[in-house]
């Protein structure tokens, strides 16, 4: 081939989205059969030339719904296809010349519910707003043993009871301390919103996660987590309702530690019987010592929390006031008014005083049966 054929063919001009066009509108025209298949593959370009704009449904949609979950990382490009490959929008660049065209447009990840055949303006509309999100909302409150957090779990998520069972009995996957058997006191007792669709095990990930950031907040040695948190579980059911106690109840503890002496804490006993509902205990109670939380006959902490500490307890537990008590006992159950002392003698006042309230009137008793 000659240099001057060869240059020719190089300046030959290409065939645009015009040309194809054009073809494909001669098509419509004169071969029906042909027609559609044109159409479809062709449909962008002859848009484009025409003026007609993006393929693009109109109005809100019908059902059915559909879910579309935006994943951190997603940008434009990733959204618009996600929409279409859902059946909620007609056409990739409806959604994406939008996108282009409004740089505002932002999109919070998370699942979304959208029905199908909807314009792009609208579908966006939903997306970009995170109040639309779909979520599982759960309130664990503190001091619940982890069979009372998890029956919340299943019943706020719709999961199954026995899928979170399982969760929590695979403790080799949530990286707790050497030698921890039980992930209760693990999980951190807050109002969380769950991602619609997470597993279980994804929920309860989250959760422990949660307390593992709480426990850093506060400078807790991952040496000392478990010692903590089981301090941080028994301040919790030990301290009643007025926050302001929960340091003292701590200090109280820790010098019990600090002399040698045994905790002797009735919540503790109460957790080993399965009695959660109370920390009333008996004399037999107190005195069985197969009861491995029985802190009246074990020395030092038991053997592990007793139930989820939220962050006022945490606090209590690493950061307790000093303080020169020995004793505690709520002299008043109804508003949680607690009396510390030092001596045995002024704690055993406290004592009389108690029962004298509870002996005061029916509506006393009630708190002390």
């Amino acid at each position: 081939m000659s240099e001057t054929r060869r240059d020719a063919r190089q300046r030959r001009p290409k065939r645009g989205a015009g040309f194809i066009a054009g073809i494909v509108i001669g098509s419509l025209v004169l071969v029906g059969g042909g027609a559609y298949a044109g159409w479809t593959m062709y449909e962008t370009q002859i848009r484009n030339v025409l003026g007609l704009g993006p393929a693009d449904f109109t109005g809100t949609g019908t059902a059915p719904k559909v879910l579309v979950t935006i994943k951190e990382g997603d940008y434009g490009d990733a959204v618009a296809s996600k929409l279409v490959k859902a059946g909620v929008t007609k056409s990739f660049d409806a959604v994406y010349q939008i996108l282009l065209e409004d740089s505002s447009i932002v999109f919070t990840p998370g699942t979304y519910e959208l029905n199908t055949g909807m314009s792009a303006k609208s579908a966006l509309a939903i997306i970009a707003d995170e109040k639309n999100r779909k979520v599982w909302k759960v309130t664990i409150p503190e001091g619940l043993i982890i069979t009372d957090v998890i029956a919340r779990l299943s019943k706020g998520t719709g999961i199954p009871l026995a899928d979170f069972q399982s969760v929590i009995e695979d403790t080799a996957s949530f990286r707790l301390p050497d030698g921890v058997t039980t992930i209760e006191g693990y999980l951190f007792p807050a109002t969380y919103e769950f991602e619609f669709g997470s597993t279980a095990h994804e929920i309860v990930a989250k959760m422990v996660s949660t307390m593992d950031a709480k426990l850093f907040d506060l400078g807790v040695p991952a040496a000392d987590k478990h010692k903590i948190l089981t301090m941080a579980s028994i301040v919790q059911r030990e301290a009643g309702s007025n926050l302001d106690d929960f340091g003292k109840v701590a200090r109280v503890f820790y010098n019990r530690l600090d002399k040698g002496w045994r905790l002797e804490s009735d919540a503790t006993v109460t957790y080993g019987t399965g009695n959660f509902d109370s920390v009333w205990t008996t004399d037999a109670e107190r005195a069985d010592a197969s009861n491995l939380y029985n802190t009246y006959v074990h020395d030092g902490l038991p053997v592990g929390p007793i139930g989820a500490p939220g962050l006022v307890a945490l606090e209590a537990a690493v950061n307790p006031p000093k303080g020169p008590w020995f004793y505690f006992v709520p002299v008043n159950l109804k508003t949680g008014e607690t009396q510390f002392s030092v001596t045995h003698a002024e704690h055993s006042a406290g004592v009389r005083k108690l029962k004298a309230w509870c002996a005061a009137s029916k509506e006393n008793a009630a708190y002390c049966g």
